[in-house]
């Protein structure tokens, strides 16, 4: 598979891992919109969310409860140094999608306003 985040969750592409576990991956973004970026991906490949269905429900739960556990690490989360964070998941090109895998933004360390977009 020709994916980049396909290639990064196999080690084949090497990034800095600020968190991972056996279903998930989190490291810094390349373009940070924020302070604190962080991109959280599912070992597993789906092209988006789009993808996904109900039987996906406890991978995505996880990749959620990821997140949440990478803002405490990264003390964005409120009452861990943080005054709160932004999770984004862009799906398809006019969701704002560039890569086709699907991943989560971990946005902090600033006020994020609204709306997003």
């Amino acid at each position: 598979m020709d994916c980049l985040f396909c290639k990064i969750a196999s080690g084949s592409i090497p990034v800095k891992r600020v968190y991972e576990d056996e279903h998930v991956i989190a490291f810094p973004d390349i373009h940070p919109q924020a302070p604190t970026h962080i991109l959280l991906i599912p070992k597993r490949h789906f092209g988006s969310l789009a993808q996904t269905s109900v039987e996906d429900a406890g991978l995505l739960g996880h990749l959620l409860a990821a997140a949440a556990e990478v803002a405490r690490q990264q003390q964005v989360a409120p009452g861990d140094g943080g005054g709160g964070y932004r999770l984004v998941v862009n799906t398809g090109e006019d969701g704002g999608q560039t890569v086709e895998h699907l991943h989560v933004h971990l946005l902090g360390g600033r006020h994020m306003g609204w709306p997003p977009g």
